[in-house]
């Protein structure tokens, strides 16, 4: 792993589930694509194919989820949800002021909050940025992608339970 790739945190659980998922798109997956292409190219004309150019799609975009799920797992820290101790890292539930509203989300990688009810937020993002390493009670703020500028206080920092 280089040193500039950055560690996404994932419970065991994701993990798993990630590392499954791969396993099938890299075997079963690539299969049922390729018998898919080659039905369709027994068609004839692969110019006026409709079936043949969308198995092609979707191949595209199977290959590309495969080097995604590969980055991610090469890059995962596994384990628990780190212990919040009142401050903003990924892995943790954070309560906080945005914009005037309160919002309660995750902070980290979107394939941990897979079945929770929770809004995750990726650490790389605008809010994200603003607020990892910030304590309970803390203010900053954050430039949207529009410009605007918006205010942030955190208001709770609880430790992740998987729901």
């Amino acid at each position: 792993m280089s040193n500039d790739a950055p560690e996404t945190f994932l419970t065991q659980d994701a993990y798993d589930r990630l590392a499954a998922e791969l396993e099938h798109l890299s075997t079963t997956g690539r299969e049922e694509i390729a018998k898919r292409i080659e039905a369709a190219r027994e068609e004839g004309d692969l110019k006026e194919n409709g079936g043949y150019h969308a198995a092609k799609d979707e191949q595209g975009k199977q290959e590309a989820r495969i080097r995604t799920l590969q980055h991610l797992l090469k890059s995962a820290k596994v384990g628990e949800a780190p212990e919040s101790n009142g401050v903003v890292q990924p892995g943790t539930v954070v309560t906080a002021v945005i914009a005037g509203g309160e919002e309660v989300f995750l902070l980290g990688n979107r394939e941990i909050g897979v079945g929770s009810e929770l809004d995750v937020y990726s650490e790389a993002s605008p809010l994200g940025a603003a607020i990892i390493g910030r304590k309970e009670g803390e203010k900053t703020s954050y430039t949207a992608p529009n410009g605007r500028e918006i205010a942030v206080e955190i208001v709770k920092v609880e430790t992740y339970n998987g729901q």
